[in-house]
């Protein structure tokens, strides 16, 4: 599948903007839920877009950036996984499966590009001492602009390079189908992959049976073929809104402890 001038520019835009929201802008255009459907929409295929977009969602879903630790790109992998999976025609899971060495040399320019600007910091403290704002947003200007050019470059390469592997990529998929079945198989494993990281780091042992009920009662309904669509979107709704009691709950009991009298005492005996 070819792809005109517009759709790469527009692609090459989006990449530029994402990666600059990954660190410093609204910090929610980058998510692969969202660059998916964006670049679904571009490529004139917004359905795969959003399937594939949701599907390394999924996989991302625990991994967070922190200062010189990052893990494999979520802006460079999610586009590229729906460039895949649109002029490819591959699986969801097969295309995320794909992309995954794409987010690794996303990894790697983001360590890149941070490493080189590491010694102009030295340049915003003395901007600092002078007073100088204006040369410290100039530095900041400077490091999100070629953040954000080297995934547009990284993105636009392999856009055109997997356009015009795409009938290659097809042919490969029909004749080494056993390949593109384990390639599936992997990508579909990520999902849990990052849902195991998320849990790792935020759920506590309280919690532990809600979420095999959870589990236990979303396998149940949609194996069920008349309820799997809606009614597994009404258990998401009941989740949400027992995550919301629960939070309230919690901001409640830390209002009240907090405001607690120390001592025992009471304005009344004066103690």
């Amino acid at each position: 599948m070819d792809f005109n001038i517009i759709q790469i520019l527009l692609v090459a835009v989006f990449a530029f903007i994402a990666g600059i929201d990954q660190f410093s802008f609204l910090e929610s255009l980058y998510q692969p839920i969202v660059s998916g459907a964006v670049i679904g929409a571009i490529l004139g295929d917004l359905q795969t877009g959003l399937v594939v977009g949701g599907t390394y969602q999924l996989m991302t879903i625990g991994n967070m950036p922190v200062g010189g630790a990052q893990p494999p790109n979520a802006v460079i992998g999610g586009i590229m996984a729906v460039v895949f999976a649109v002029s490819s025609k591959l699986e969801p899971a097969a295309a995320v499966g794909l992309a995954v060495p794409f987010a690794l040399i996303g990894q790697y320019f983001v360590t890149f590009v941070f490493t080189i600007m590491a010694p102009l910091m030295s340049k915003a403290d003395q901007y600092a001492d002078e007073a100088n704002p204006s040369g410290i947003v100039k530095l900041n200007f400077l490091a999100m602009g070629a953040l954000g050019l080297s995934f547009a470059v990284i993105v636009v390469i392999g856009l055109i390079g997997g356009a015009a592997a795409g009938e290659t990529l097809t042919a490969l998929s029909e004749q080494f189908a056993w390949f593109m079945n384990g390639l599936s198989a992997a990508g579909g494993m990520m999902r849990y992959v990052g849902f195991a990281i998320l849990l790792r780091i935020m759920l506590s042992k309280e919690l532990w049976g809600i979420y095999f009920a959870g589990f236990a009662l979303a396998t149940i309904v949609g194996s069920i073929e008349g309820l799997s669509g809606s009614a597994l979107l009404i258990i998401a709704f009941i989740g949400i809104a027992v995550a919301v009691y629960d939070f309230q709950n919690n901001v409640k009991m830390k209002t009240a402890t907090a405001y607690a009298p120390v001592g025992g005492g009471d304005d009344e005996d004066g103690i």
